[in-house]
């Protein structure tokens, strides 16, 4: 019993206008919108990730149901750090990688300078380049597929008509002419969208300061080289952390022109990946390897990034 002269403590109502604000609140408006999202993204994203890393520490091939999926470590990581072939995969890739994006970026620049003229016409042309970026790349492999073609190509056909060859080629019977074929697929394609990125960053270049460099006498190449091409360098940085990370896993324009042939000549890194998890069975070395490709993008964009960081400040 309580003593004398003691009061029970008293149960506070509970402040139900306080909780209305509290849930009617911007914010919690907001989480409540975004969570059902984020739920969706991570149980799709992250999900997948964990589970391709947890293979990647296991053995786990289907053609081996006998051993199991014993916990291995890192011992796919270094079988496959001292595979020769792992490393003539990596050659290939920033061979394929290199040049395609130094012809793309050549390209590209040159051809926006040219648009970003005053012409009759300019507005039909600048929708008539965007065509090849806006086929699908299973169209654009298909028809330089069909192009290089050594029975009925188009190519042999016009060569042969005007007299520069007497006989059809095989253009993709070698490694090298096969990863320059699909270089130049590459190229075609991609080359609109670095049009498109410069072309948006030369019209907020005020022109002012061209008018400023020809009363000091610079021409156009020294106003190429002092104003448009210090301005277009941001643009240009993005452009390459977008193309290095899209060009190091290419695969599906491989996949159907060449198939990582002839000789291996054009099996990058993403290819050997497909291969060793889907056509050899062996996920978790497949795994290793995806997880190895995506350390080598992170690496390059994290130089690209510091890099256009540092451009920025300055």
């Amino acid at each position: 019993m309580a003593e004398e002269g003691m009061r029970l403590p008293v149960a506070q109502p509970v402040n139900r206008s306080s909780l209305r604000r509290f849930f009617s609140s911007d914010r919690v408006l907001a989480w409540a919108l975004v969570l059902p999202s984020l739920l969706v993204v991570f149980g799709l994203i992250l999900g997948p990730i964990l589970r391709a890393f947890w293979m990647s520490l296991h053995f786990m091939n289907l053609k081996r149901p006998d051993i199991g999926t014993p916990f291995i470590g890192l011992e796919n990581y270094l079988d496959i750090l001292s595979d020769p072939y792992f490393w003539a995969a990596i050659g290939r890739t920033f061979y394929f990688m290199v040049v395609s994006i130094a012809l793309e970026l050549v390209l590209g620049i040159g051809t926006a300078l040219l648009l970003n003229r005053e012409f009759r016409g300019r507005a039909f042309v600048r929708t008539l380049i965007l065509i090849p970026w806006a086929l699908p790349i299973t169209i654009d492999a298909a028809m330089w597929l069909w192009i290089f073609n050594p029975t009925y190509g188009a190519l042999n056909s016009l060569l042969w008509q005007l007299g520069i060859i007497d006989a059809y080629k095989y253009w993709l019977s070698t490694p090298v002419s096969a990863m320059h074929v699909v270089i130049l697929a590459d190229v075609w394609k991609v080359t609109p969208l670095v049009i498109l990125l410069t072309l948006a960053a030369l019209q907020t270049i005020p022109k002012e300061l061209y008018e400023a460099g020809m009363i000091d006498g610079a021409g156009r190449w020294g106003s190429f080289w002092r104003i448009t091409l210090p301005l277009l360098t941001p643009t240009i940085l993005v452009t390459l952390v977008i193309r290095t990370m899209d060009a190091f896993k290419v695969f599906d324009i491989i996949f159907i022109m060449t198939s990582g042939g002839p000789s291996d000549g054009t099996k990058v890194i993403s290819y050997l990946t497909y291969q060793e998890a889907f056509t050899f069975l062996n996920f978790g070395r497949g795994s290793a390897l995806a997880y190895l490709m995506t350390l080598f993008i992170a690496i390059m964009a994290f130089v690209y990034i510091r890099t256009l960081h540092r451009e920025i400040e300055y």
